[in-house]
């Protein structure tokens, strides 16, 4: 993609649900388009769309062989698209566990408020010891 950093380019790929498909099948083997587009619901050229854009993200490889033209994963840009989101999720974390606290404190006060109010009624009744 002309004018557009890496990671911009790899989530823009990743962002089609059929292009994931792909990556998920290269995952486990190489593959031709015939064989990615058996169990799509798409045209080979469709697949041959998709093939170009993970490619242009760095995400795949092509190599020919003969007439056969393989397709493979380049999990590298995906290993940088983690690395980018990890932050984020240790943002997350961190707050989520901050809020945890709070709420741990809110509802300590709430029980103290709780506990003093049933002792006034029990004074109010005569039920001290």
């Amino acid at each position: 993609m002309p004018g557009t950093d890496q990671l911009s380019a790899v989530f823009s790929a990743l962002s089609d649900p059929t292009r994931r498909a792909i990556i998920a099948e290269l995952a486990v083997r190489d593959a031709t388009v015939t064989e990615l587009t058996a169990p799509l619901s798409i045209s080979m050229p469709a697949v041959s769309r998709h093939l170009k854009v993970l490619e242009r993200a760095a995400l795949i490889s092509r190599s020919k062989s003969g007439k056969w033209r393989a397709s493979r994963l380049e999990a590298a840009p995906l290993r940088e698209a983690a690395d980018w989101i990890e932050r984020y999720r240790r943002f997350w974390d961190e707050s989520l566990d901050r809020l945890d606290v709070h709420l741990a404190a809110v509802q300590a006060a709430e029980r103290a408020v709780d506990r003093v109010a049933v002792d006034r009624v029990a004074e109010d009744h005569g039920e001290t010891e």
